[in-house]
């Protein structure tokens, strides 16, 4: 930029004191490496040291951001080919699994300690059961990327033309995909809304799937109360593991607090301070 202005074209004559800025280039290869980042940094998520696998990997956004945290391999699938970003590919600790279809791929070469999955054209819960086998320990940490419209029925994904607009839907879509990743032995640790649209403009949500031994506990729970009275509290974590075991939550009406059953559906939303309303609800 000079001035502040965009430059072009290399013909352009300026003074010599003139003002040049140079602007900073993406941090990733793709913009996916951003919506991963979120994540990483939103719960917390230390993948030093780990080997992981990159299901959808197309340019490698999310292969990016795990090897630039840390990662020490990764397995960067997609069905596609010549895809990859060319970084990647030279890069010794990218392990390039092109033209492979994650759904048939029963295992690697080698255990992963964590799994990311941001597929499109296939249904999450379609992939879920096949990464377990590639954990020593099933079920191992998987981050996904939940895009509604390759989750919805063919009636919501054709109303919009592809694109998924109803907050109803998108409700649904995470309660639906709750649910198969309980029945999967999966925990919901963590969700957010991706920080990005999806390239149509598609609202996403990232979640964060551990093994978790809390599910017994809130599987023989009838209610989960969590009143809060501090409006920076965190998004309320523990409200969504409660809901993927089926556990309804009484929420507190406060910022992020009350994301979770404002966004599934799976419970009420009480006034702060107000015991009445509590123990009325």
């Amino acid at each position: 930029r000079v001035k502040g202005q965009v430059v072009q074209k290399p013909s352009v004559s300026f003074q010599n004191n003139v003002e040049i800025a140079v602007d900073p280039g993406q941090d990733y290869v793709s913009r996916g490496g951003e919506k991963l980042q979120a994540a990483l940094v939103k719960f917390s998520i230390d993948v030093e040291g780990l080997v992981c696998a990159d299901v959808g990997a197309s340019t490698g956004g999310f292969t990016d951001c795990l090897i630039q945290h840390g990662a020490n391999k990764v397995f960067s699938i997609d069905v596609g080919k010549g895809i990859l970003h060319w970084k990647l590919r030279q890069n010794n600790k990218v392990v390039i699994l092109e033209g492979v279809n994650a759904r048939y791929l029963e295992q690697l070469p080698e255990i992963v300690d964590l799994v990311t999955i941001d597929a499109s054209f296939i249904s999450s819960k379609v992939l879920l059961p096949v990464v377990q086998g590639w954990f020593r320990k099933s079920p191992g940490q998987v981050i996904l990327l939940i895009k509604p419209q390759f989750e919805a029925g063919r009636t919501e994904t054709s109303r919009g033309k592809g694109v998924i607009r109803d907050p109803g839907v998108h409700q649904q879509v995470l309660h639906e995909v709750l649910e198969f990743s309980q029945e999967m032995n999966y925990q919901i640790s963590g969700l957010i809304k991706s920080p990005l649209l999806g390239p149509k403009g598609n609202v996403e949500f990232l979640g964060i799937l551990p093994s978790d031994e809390w599910a017994v506990f809130f599987h023989e729970a009838e209610v989960t109360v969590l009143p809060s009275i501090n409006s920076t509290e965190a998004f309320g974590m523990v409200q969504v593991e409660s809901m993927i075991c089926g556990t309804p939550v009484l929420s507190t009406d406060m910022p992020r607090v009350r994301q979770p059953v404002k966004l599934t559906g799976m419970g009420r939303i009480v006034p702060p301070r107000n015991s009445a309303a509590l123990s009325q609800a």
